[in-house]
């Protein structure tokens, strides 16, 4: 489209790495968008502001983040394989987001290409109202144009030269097939005005501007979805989707205002209005080492100028705008001001991030923020260089600003550095932006089930510390009772000495030890909690006692007592919800038993089944690649800490026979 359009010189490939929006390394070398890229350009005295997004759901943050901010969405369907999974769920959050929708099937020179089936499939995912205004002319490798419905004109491209379409008659072999079509479409759009509906029916002739204005409110309220079709690498039918952008889809004014919440919570409507008080959301924030932070934004009311000061209404910062830019792929051009509507980029704000809104003064107004999907494929994470931990951690922090489905955090229980993203692709394509970009390396490897100790039974304990190596010496002596206390208490110490048997300066010295021993329970290793440890004897020496010494003593104490207390090994329950197609829940909730899963209930959700169930961590580590194998990636889940309950006795020796031989191999 931007070759078509005359905004770029040159037709890019994937294949070759030279498209404009596909301008990062990774995406060139993997051939496929990773990120959102922007195009602002005109076509037909138009402004066009067009978000490149990924298809791949690894990636999904940015087609929702640019749902957010755009009027319509072109919804690109592979002419072989028809309507994908990922389709149908942004096609969801497009309608979520109440936006005008397009289709353009892609791909019609492939071989086993197919039109009608792409259009049937189209049609039962989305309903009768997907509908076509444009058939190819041939199939597979023999297309070679388009027949326009609208106007019942055929095209034919001698080549992907810019303006190569050539009007042509339509072939014999398609006239019949041509007028079906067009019935359906007139159907289609006479629905949406009793006017259009009457002359129609009388049989009266329909002239272009009033089917393409008829089209055009149909398709803004959502009750009309064009089907357009082309071959792009080929430049075939992509000036005809140039029209389709400016005929039938709707300008920021035909969309209207934009829901938004202002004091208290009150529902506002934002009007796309040049002369109002300035609105911008931000969208994207992107991660440079060189320029720093560049936001991409929408102007939903006023002007944004170039040198001058907004309010981040959100974080209540004032922060500088300098020079605005309209991006093209990664080239931005610079603009002195930019008004509703427009989408633009800015660098170097100080305390912006995606997300916020910048107004011209503090006010209460705020966009609802995105439905993204949780990240649950986890890996811990440790630089590749010993000292290299703060590079390390500056770095993926930078990029967790710009990808908001990722999860950068230190696991408080294992104190181990966590990096979770949406799958495997998603995390590894970060790791690879912290070496190019940030020049620092890390390794990836599972992160350890944070497991845990407790005893079921009261025991007791002496110890006694003793040592002699001339001059002053250690002693300490104490007696200490344990039992089982009440989930979450961790350690509850009772100080039971009666008389001077311990002097009271030494009783914390005991604590510490006891605290220090839990820290590495007798089952193994790992930390103990929820015991009540009573101190109820003891003694002591005028000169050799220290509090070395007690703390020493409580700790050989602890560990004696609870080895006679029936220690157990606790392991960490999450609650998985999991939502997924009907046909697959027998299959998902068979898979959770497998894992020693308790289903609690399942309920619907829109198109699809919510099931929730309560697993052990340790089963579900690698949940997400298999609960794709199961569903062909049409499932999702999250999942969140519950509680922690004892590990069955043959399992519990597998982990004490597991941390053993990582302790001889380390």
């Amino acid at each position: 489209m931007l070759f078509e359009a005359g905004a770029v010189n040159r037709l890019g490939a994937v294949a070759d790495g030279s498209t404009v929006s596909d301008h990062e390394p990774d995406e060139q070398e993997r051939e496929m968008s990773i990120g959102a890229s922007v195009a602002c350009f005109e076509h037909g005295g138009r402004k066009i502001n067009l978000i490149d997004t990924p298809g791949e759901p690894s990636f999904v943050a940015d087609a929702i983040a640019a749902m957010r901010v755009a009027d319509a969405a072109v919804v690109v369907v592979n002419g072989v394989t028809g309507v994908e999974v990922h389709t149908e769920r942004l096609w969801r959050r497009a309608d979520a987001e109440g936006l005008a929708r397009l289709v353009f099937v892609n791909m019609l020179d492939r071989e086993r290409a197919d039109f009608p089936r792409a259009l049937d499939s189209l049609k039962a995912a989305f309903g009768p109202h997907v509908v076509a205004t444009e058939i190819p002319i041939g199939a597979e490798h023999d297309v070679r144009g388009v027949v326009d419905l609208i106007d019942l004109k055929a095209f034919v491209y001698g080549g992907p030269e810019r303006g190569a379409a050539e009007e042509v008659e339509i072939p014999d072999e398609l006239r019949e097939q041509a007028e079906e079509y067009r019935e359906r479409l007139m159907d289609e759009v006479a629905e949406n005005s009793d006017e259009l509906m009457e002359r129609y029916l009388d049989g009266e002739q329909i002239n272009h501007e009033e089917i393409v204005t008829v089209l055009k409110s149909g398709v803004t309220a959502g009750r009309i979805f064009p089907v357009t079709c082309g071959v792009a690498t080929r430049n075939l039918g992509t000036n005809r989707l140039l029209e389709a952008l400016v005929e039938d889809l709707p300008s920021p004014v035909m969309r209207g205002a934009l829901a938004a919440s202002g004091e208290g919570g009150e529902a506002v409507e934002v009007e796309p209005d040049e002369g109002g008080s300035l609105v911008a959301y931000v969208f994207k924030t992107l991660a440079d080492p060189y320029t720093g932070r560049v936001n991409l934004f929408r102007v939903c009311r006023g002007t944004l100028r170039s040198d001058s000061h907004v309010v981040n209404v959100g974080r209540h910062q004032k922060e500088r705008v300098g020079q605005l830019g309209q991006p093209l792929g990664k080239d931005l051009a610079p603009s002195a001001e930019l008004g509703a509507g427009d989408i633009g980029a800015v660098a170097k704000l100080k305390e912006t991030r995606a997300g916020d809104v910048l107004c011209e003064r503090q006010e209460e107004l705020a966009f609802a923020p995105l439905d993204l999907p949780a990240p649950v494929m986890a890996f811990a994470y440790e630089p590749r260089s010993k000292g290299d931990e703060e590079k390390a951690a500056t770095a993926v922090r930078r990029l967790a600003e710009e990808d908001p489905t990722l999860d950068v955090h230190r696991d408080a229980q294992t104190g181990e550095q966590i990096i979770a993203g949406l799958t495997r692709d998603h995390v590894d394509v970060v790791v690879a932006r912290m070496k190019r970009r940030f020049g620092v390396e890390i390794e990836l490897h599972p992160p350890r089930v944070p497991y845990r100790e407790t005893i079921r039974s009261p025991a007791e304990a002496h110890a006694r510390y003793k040592k002699q190596s001339g001059g002053r010496g250690q002693f300490a002596d104490c007696k200490i009772e344990i039992e089982p206390a009440e989930d979450g208490v961790g350690l509850e110490f009772v100080n039971q000495i009666k008389g001077a048997a311990i002097p009271g300066s030494f009783i914390p010295a005991v604590e510490k030890g006891v605290a220090e021993a839990m820290e590495h329970g007798t089952v193994a290793g790992y930390p103990v909690r929820d015991v009540r440890v009573r101190l109820v004897d003891g003694k002591h020496h005028d000169v050799d006692s220290s509090e070395m010494a007690f703390k020493i003593a409580g700790s050989m104490a602890f560990r004696e007592a609870m080895e006679e207390a029936g220690p157990v090994l606790l392991e960490p329950i999450v609650r998985l919800t999991v939502s997924c197609p009907d046909d697959v829940v027998g299959d998902v909730i068979g898979d959770l038993n497998s894992r020693r899963g308790q289903p609690l209930g399942m309920e619907p959700k829109g198109s699809a089944t919510e099931v929730k169930a309560e697993v052990p961590m340790a089963e579900v580590l690698d949940y997400a690649p298999d609960l794709r194998s199961i569903s062909g990636g049409r499932a999702d889940f999250s999942m969140e800490f519950d509680r922690y309950e004892q590990v069955p006795g043959h399992l519990a020796a597998k982990v004490v026979a597991a941390d053993d031989g990582a302790k001889v191999s380390a």
